[in-house]
């Protein structure tokens, strides 16, 4: 792990890039090439040029041909340009001969986000988690983008074994570092799991923040919690799961994971290396997906992010959570826009949402009363009949559950109605065993 997983681009790197378009269906958007930008920036590349280019005719071995090839080479060349990026899928083969035909350094959507999970993990769970990714990347193609593999090497081809091709032995190189990775990332998983029931016995609920890269999950995390997690208006600023302690109006401490943000075409090889990462957000008792309302893309996000947890549900096995909408923004989009989401958000029925901005900080106490509802959808709802003396067992279902009635009997008894989660009701069961309870129409 001393190596660096995947090396930074020396400065200053000077980028000029296109996004291949096919069909007039899938024309890039203003927003779309705005992302693009914001991710080569991301990377710390200086932007020469970025331009949509429609590829009527695919050319097998370089995606590119003709007329957009020769633009292409010329303009790179006219910038100093020291890295293409192709914002689409490219082949190992066309990958190898762009670079050639282009004499820099190319890498596609994929190889872009990888670049800049690189540059961004922090811990090392995030740098195990970017290193697989990345070896998995290179596995798929052995095509070196990175360098690492000629530094490991040593130059004595020390690796390859009698008759082994050079192909081999970067192949039976990468499976070897592939599979400690895993294993390394499986003892992340365990600790992980140990952590969550420890977390689950307390019978605290666990709320996790999802939702498109730069929706302002850190900064609505910030203001949720009083934390001060890196919070930057760009693409992937979290990538290390971080949890904090939440403090709800009834039900008290509750967990708040932020984690990673997702993309369109969010590279297999990351869903994969993350699972361990996402899976928190797959156990949590409530996902609260936040969405950024002053993005023109922000619906085909929003269907970009129910697509990887619709993946993540697949592939882990675990139902997805309950689901709460934060409509992020709302400090940006003018007076009538606003209004007309508020009474949309009203009548949401299958995620209930809420309008804020992590910003200014409003609808903050909206959404905490969101959250504590959403927690207890699931929730039972009993009759418990208390006496004057039961006053720790009256304390304690304020505390963790949302008392509906609460109205005195002639006996001096008093008949509640509360609605409690599942294991609050079992805990509540365990603490107070003499006391009566029976099911709420």
């Amino acid at each position: 792990m001393g190596d660096k997983l995947i090396d930074r681009l020396p400065a200053p790197e000077i980028a000029g890039a296109i996004i291949p378009w096919f069909t007039p269906a899938n024309r890039p958007s203003t927003d779309r090439i705005e992302e693009t930008a914001g991710l080569i920036q991301a990377l710390g590349c200086e932007l020469a040029f970025l331009r949509p280019e429609q590829v009527r005719q695919v050319n097998s071995a370089q995606l590119l041909s003709g007329g957009i090839l020769n633009r292409l080479a010329d303009d790179l060349e006219a910038s100093d340009c020291t890295l293409a990026v192709v914002d689409g899928a490219l082949t190992p083969v066309q990958q190898r001969n762009l670079e050639k035909k282009l004499g820099v350094k190319v890498i596609d959507r994929t190889g872009l986000i990888l670049e800049i999970f690189g540059l961004r993990a922090r811990t090392k769970e995030g740098r195990l988690q970017v290193e697989l990714a990345r070896l998995l990347y290179e596995r798929s193609r052995l095509v070196r983008t990175w360098t690492h593999l000629e530094r490991q090497r040593g130059g004595g081809g020390f690796l390859s074994g009698p008759g082994e091709s050079q192909l081999e032995a970067d192949r039976r190189m990468l499976d070897d570092k592939i599979v400690r990775l895993k294993s390394e990332l499986d003892d992340v998983r365990r600790t992980r799991a140990v952590q969550r029931a420890g977390r689950q016995r307390t019978g605290k609920p666990v709320v996790a923040l999802v939702g498109y890269t730069n929706a302002g999950k850190s900064t609505l995390f910030n203001r949720l919690t009083g934390a001060d997690v890196f919070a930057k208006d760009m693409p992937f600023a979290t990538l290390d799961p971080t949890i904090r302690r939440l403090d709800l109006p009834t039900l008290g401490e509750a967990a708040l994971i932020d984690t990673v943000g997702f993309i369109t075409d969010l590279p297999t090889h990351l869903i994969d290396s993350f699972q361990a990462t996402l899976e928190e957000a797959m156990q949590a008792d409530l996902l609260v997906h936040v969405r950024d309302r002053s993005s023109p893309a922000d619906q085909e996000q929003a269907e970009d992010v129910l697509r990887v947890l619709e993946r993540l549900e697949q592939e882990t096995g675990l139902p997805l959570p309950p689901m709460i909408e934060a409509w992020n923004k709302v400090d940006l989009l003018p007076p009538d826009r606003a209004d007309a989401l508020a009474m949309s958000a009203e009548v949401q029925e299958e995620h209930p949402a809420v309008l804020v901005s992590a910003v200014t900080g409003e609808g903050m106490d909206a959404l905490l009363a969101a959250i504590e509802r959403g927690l207890l959808r699931s929730a039972a709802k009993v009759r418990v009949i208390l006496r004057p003396e039961d006053g720790r067992a009256r304390a304690w279902l304020h505390r963790n559950g949302e008392v509906l009635t609460d109205e005195m009997q002639d006996n001096a008894t008093s008949m509640m109605t509360v609605r409690l989660k599942t294991d609050r009701l079992g805990q509540f069961q365990a603490e107070f065993p003499s006391i009566e309870i029976e099911p709420a129409d």
